[in-house]
């Protein structure tokens, strides 16, 4: 059995994918495609590895967890399952810890390394999305004001604009935590709101295109920003309706510069460490190498479609 530890990242459209599998659980049971989204990875079944478990039995805990999870694949292998699908973007981490650290997913190599005892013998492949710093963060910080976390303070915008850690330094985390792991990376802006694309790269298969338009958890626009907002904040929010840009410009492009970069590195290679998912379908149409063509120019968070600005 082939598994497929797809770890988000948050604001890529992660929960919409998982959505749009679960809808389609019936067609991909059929294919021999079993998923475990956070219906089931929450509900105890990751408990005691993640979150790990912090009282003196922690060791006791972790190593409880991990024979439950071995238990359930084993359970899998016995009912005839050839891709087992892992989905739960808290494998990472938590949007609050990234803002309350100002960078990405501090401790992620800790938490893989503890996560990929239970996956010890079988043939693992790691799915990781990545999106624009600038939009990431933004998305971010819109989502916090719907938490009751008010406006980021000039400093705040500061330490998440100046701060170097990109998905590049993930990448690298994650290949110190599982070493020679198969790494498959899918950027937002050629997979976000397209759920079968990305799941017909990770499993090599025909997709269903049933319940693939579907989003949820996309990035509150201004007016829900302001509602949240007690009135001398919400006044401080831009006019309009448009998806809240909090960075100043300068700002923005020092994100976009360490995401180019980033970009540019999985072009390349990533050293050996991961691969760049390629766009099926648009190079079929094309016969452009999209990951080149696309990617290093981006896409501006404002230049997307609306709907799906900010999803999962």
């Amino acid at each position: 059995m082939d598994v497929i530890l797809h770890i988000g990242a948050h604001l890529c459209a992660t929960t919409s994918f998982q959505d749009y599998m679960w809808c389609n659980s019936t067609r991909l049971k059929r294919d021999g495609i079993q998923v475990w989204g956070p219906r089931r990875t929450r509900n105890g079944l990751f408990w005691g590895v993640l979150p790990a478990f912090s009282g003196r039995s922690r060791a006791e805990a972790v190593q409880r967890g991990i024979g439950r999870i071995r238990m359930n694949l084993q359970q899998c292998e016995e009912a005839g399952v050839d891709r087992l699908i892992v989905s739960d973007a808290a494998i990472m981490g938590s949007l609050r810890a990234n803002l309350r650290m100002g960078e990405l997913y501090c401790g992620l190599g800790e938490r893989l390394a503890r996560l990929s005892q239970a996956f010890e013998g079988y043939s693992l492949t790691l799915a990781l999305n990545v999106r624009a710093l600038d939009a990431y963060w933004s998305s971010a910080l819109s989502q916090a004001v719907t938490r009751g976390a008010g406006l980021p303070t000039e400093g705040a915008l500061a330490r998440l604009a100046d701060n170097r850690r990109g998905w590049r330094d993930v990448i690298e985390e994650i290949s110190c935590a599982i070493p020679g792991a198969d790494l498959v990376v899918l950027p937002y802006e050629v997979f976000g709101g397209r759920p079968e694309a990305q799941l017909e790269v990770l499993t090599g298969l025909p997709a269903p295109r049933t319940h693939a338009r579907g989003w949820l958890n996309a990035t509150p626009r201004l007016a829900e920003l302001r509602a949240w907002l007690p009135a001398d904040e919400a006044q401080a929010l831009p006019k309009g309706n448009d998806i809240w840009h909090p960075f100043s410009q300068a700002q923005a492009g020092r994100l976009r510069e360490v995401y180019a970069d980033d970009m540019m590195w999985m072009v390349g290679g990533a050293g050996g460490m991961a691969r760049l998912a390629e766009d099926r379908d648009r190079m079929r149409a094309t016969g452009e190498n999209s990951a080149s063509q696309g990617l290093t120019r981006g896409r501006r968070d404002d230049e997307e479609i609306g709907r799906l600005a900010g999803a999962g």
